[in-house]
């Protein structure tokens, strides 16, 4: 008997995969209920100055690295403030445009590596600019006009897509 001929008709047994979850595919099994981030970017406000730090999507970026957080404010006194703007894009027939933009606060104090934010502040608020909400009224002048900058010179054609809502928050 040829062991090689009774096995050249069947089929190799398949292996278990990782189950891959993308907004594409609708199914309830493992991992129903996970956020598709891959639309999502995040930008770092500190001042004057606005810039991409990817990150921020997992509570790591340049700014909280090496910070440990606190949800009481008075823990951090000589704390610099922070934002954390979640930056959500969508395709419409135009061409892509930010859909949702909302953003988050945060005090650091870099020589006592102490922080402060509130976890869920930044949590719900990432949810809504994935829902394609814009939140901006938590912060001032200064950093929306850093926002707007921003968002003009990364890409025109985006921000000249977007919605007014967006552009008026922004005004």
């Amino acid at each position: 008997m040829d062991i090689n001929k009774d096995q050249a008709g069947e089929k190799p047994k398949k292996l278990p995969a990782l189950n891959i979850v993308s907004g594409k595919v609708e199914h309830r099994g493992f991992g129903a209920g996970s956020i598709d981030l891959s639309q999502l970017s995040s930008v770092i406000i500190d001042g004057d100055e606005a810039y991409l730090d990817m990150g921020a999507l997992h509570a790591k970026s340049k700014v909280e690295k090496g910070i440990k957080f606190s949800a009481n404010k008075e823990d951090v006194p000589n704390g610099r403030p922070y934002w954390i703007v979640w930056v959500a894009v969508d395709r419409k027939p135009e061409g892509s445009y930010y859909a949702g933009v909302t953003s988050c606060e945060m005090l650091v104090d870099r020589e006592a590596r102490r922080g402060w934010k509130i976890l869920a502040d930044h949590v719900n608020r990432m949810d809504y600019a994935l829902k394609r909400r814009v939140m901006l009224d938590n912060i001032g002048q200064r950093e929306k006009a850093a926002l707007k900058k921003l968002l003009m010179e990364y890409n025109p054609e985006m921000w000249a897509n977007s919605e007014d809502t967006l552009k008026q928050a922004l005004a």
